[in-house]
């Protein structure tokens, strides 16, 4: 592997942004290929590791955590009610990776995308693309389906915690597409703040000391009373001590998107790329990863287009989901866009224009990691948010990687003592059928209105069984016989 030239932090922080020519089309013009086809952007997708949608400092986290997500955050369109169809890593990213729901690409869990069901880099590779993945690659199956020109693994970028490393083999794939004059796709995977965290006891015990020796220190590093805890989480002293080690790895991804950005800048690309940056799901914690609530499956979400988006322009109207990054990317790279997609163009909303039909967004879970099957079904708008659990059935109880850290621990230790916490703790473990929660006043969704009898709540729930009825039915969910409500 090629090194590139040192990349400082601040070398992105305080540089200035560049801008493309644009097309009559509204689209942006890079460089031309030599033949008579016309040009395409680069692409390059940032993604994070189970950041909470509200994590970075500009959806709302702590002003001093992510500036190099902020920096991006001021270049381009952000979307502030972007969701992934899926909280759960494999299956989040196989849908954005083909546009369609876990039931509709195969890959429910961790099972491989059917044949039948094209990628985004089948689509890509008739129009010249130079594909790349940094990390995660493993993670979008079967791997050969995707040929990725470059491939470094975790081990290749200090178990994918090493910004200097991301940024030497990103450099490598940007030298090779300016020699072959190719565009690029490159797949930028951030490990963190995936588990274990910085710091953590955890790990001292899943990495070896030949591999934490590999790994970068995050350019800073939280302490317990620097850490909010989220509202949704008692606030125990374990608790706040694992989120000032979440927000340590958070901030360590941020290192590596600021060099991976600093790296484009370097090769003189920047202004024909398209980047987009996104986290794969919530927070690995209780109430949050591997299950349908809002802050499970809300991510954060900025797209850099240069020509089409505009600087700083926030949307906080349109329900997104990242099942529609797939059609944007064919419309941009100019590739036919597959008929038969859950995800729809939102090139529309880049420049601040209005799409109807997006006043909603239905989300989904199947499987855990350790591949126990826990059906749900969620459907969330500005306001009221509904889940249905499947499993509920007042004896299964749920099991997930989310309770394998501190928190978990933290909240039954307190529940013996705290009924609060107990309440918490027996309702996380089996659910109820349904959950209806009032966000404008419930932001936290501590309070489930679905057997509240008033007139207003049953409303509510009335449209919501139906508006997933209707879904269920459209897309062929397989779960769609077992709904009670169903039509």
């Amino acid at each position: 592997m090629s090194h590139a030239p040192e990349i400082s932090r601040r070398a992105l922080l305080s540089g200035a942004a560049t801008v493309a020519a644009v097309s009559p089309l509204g689209l942006p013009a890079p460089p031309a290929r030599g033949d008579s086809r016309p040009a395409a952007p680069n692409i390059l997708l940032l993604t994070v590791d189970d950041m909470g949608g509200d994590t970075p400092g500009c959806f709302g986290g702590r002003a001093d955590l992510t500036p190099a997500i902020d920096r991006l955050y001021g270049q381009g369109t952000s979307f502030h009610r972007t969701h992934v169809p899926v909280a759960i890593c494999q299956p989040s990213r196989s849908a954005m990776l083909t546009g369609r729901y876990p039931h509709r690409n195969g890959a429910e869990g961790f099972e491989p995308i059917r044949d039948d069901v094209p990628v985004l880099n089948d689509l890509l590779r008739p129009r010249g693309y130079l594909t790349g993945i940094l990390g995660k690659a493993s993670h979008l199956t079967p791997v050969e389906r995707f040929a990725w020109d470059l491939r470094a693994d975790p081990p290749e970028l200090g178990m994918g915690r090493d910004p200097a490393r991301y940024a030497q083999a990103a450099a490598t794939l940007f030298e090779r597409a300016k020699a072959e004059g190719r565009p690029f796709f490159l797949m930028a995977n951030a490990e963190d703040p995936h588990r274990p965290f910085h710091g953590s006891a955890a790990e001292r015990i899943a990495f070896t000391p030949e591999q934490r020796a590999t790994m970068a220190t995050p350019s800073r590093v939280y302490t317990p009373d620097e850490a909010a805890v989220p509202g949704f989480l008692p606030d125990l002293p374990a608790v706040r001590q694992e989120f000032a080690e979440y927000l340590s790895s958070a901030r360590r991804a941020d290192d590596t998107l600021a060099a991976v950005l600093a790296a484009l800048e370097t090769s003189g690309l920047a202004a024909g790329t398209l980047v987009v940056f996104m986290s794969d799901n919530g927070i690995a914690v209780p109430y949050a990863k591997a299950n349908c609530y809002a802050h499970s499956t809300r991510t954060p979400l900025v797209v850099r287009w240069p020509g089409v988006t505009r600087p700083r322009h926030a949307d906080r109207t349109h329900f997104v989901s990242t099942l529609d990054l797939f059609p944007m990317l064919c419309r941009a790279a100019g590739a036919p866009v597959p008929g038969g997609l859950d995800g729809r163009d939102l090139t529309p909303l880049l420049g601040g224009g209005v799409q109807a039909g997006r006043g909603s967004v239905t989300t989904v879970f199947h499987k855990s990691a350790a591949d126990t099957r826990y059906d749900m079904r969620g459907v969330h708008g500005p306001r009221w948010s509904y889940i249905w659990n499947a499993w509920s059935d007042g004896q299964a109880s749920y099991q997930a990687e989310n309770m394998s850290g501190l928190t978990w621990r933290a909240m039954v230790t307190a529940a013996a003592t705290d009924p609060a916490v107990a309440e918490r703790v027996a309702f996380y473990q089996h659910r109820a059928p349904e959950e209806l929660y009032d966000l404008e006043r419930d932001p936290h969704a501590l309070r489930n209105l679905a057997r509240d009898t008033s007139p207003a709540s049953a409303a509510v729930l009335a449209a919501k069984r139906a508006a997933l009825d209707a879904w269920m039915r459209a897309t062929g969910d397989p779960a769609h016989d077992r709904y009670p409500w169903r039509r």
